[in-house]
């Protein structure tokens, strides 16, 4: 594990086991990763499916208190993955730290919670598994414009396909003073 410039933000690099019949590599061990998970516990398990380079999903979160812990995997495929600070008193606030996840690299980002999340496509059908500590609830869901002008994103693409959702997230406001529980 080590840590990256967003506080609480936390790189898992997974080893494959090679051997002459291909590999094997472990996706999530409750053990390994109880010093970030603390007293949280995995309740939901997602999967994404996106076809187009260049596509954008995100800048997605929770609202407390139903924020939530999430980890996140390429499993197919190659994306550029995007974690926005959103949490007020945070040293890291309103930074961004972006990161490839392939399923080539096995790298495995745990985000804490208050922060947005989304990524970009870089491979066609890629697809990224979501460890999630909290149930997926629409009244607490919340985002971020992917170019909000206040966090000037670079993505690596042009952006396309957008969901309509994701088109409609806001931008931050100069009076924005962040997440808090």
């Amino acid at each position: 594990m080590s840590a990256t410039s967003i506080d609480g933000l936390m790189r898992v690099d997974c080893d494959a086991h090679r051997d002459v019949r291909g590999a094997f590599t472990r996706l999530f061990c409750a053990d390994e990763l109880a010093p970030l998970l603390g007293e949280r516990r995995i309740v939901q398990i997602n999967q994404s499916l996106t076809r187009q380079v260049g596509a954008v999903r995100g800048l997605h979160f929770q609202h407390f208190p139903r924020a939530e812990m999430k980890l996140v995997r390429c499993i197919r495929g190659r994306i550029w993955d995007v974690v926005v600070d959103l949490r007020r008193g945070s040293s890291s606030f309103l930074c961004w730290h972006a990161e490839t996840l392939s399923a080539e690299n096995r790298r495995l980002l745990v985000i804490p919670e208050g922060c947005a999340h989304g990524f970009q496509v870089l491979e066609e059908d890629s697809e990224m598994l979501y460890l999630h500590t909290e149930f997926y609830c629409p009244d607490a869901e919340g985002g971020v414009c992917h170019d909000d002008p206040a966090l000037a994103i670079e993505w690596p693409l042009p952006v396309r396909d957008l969901s309509a959702r994701d088109r409609k997230h806001p931008s931050l406001t100069s009076d924005f003073i962040g997440l808090a529980p």
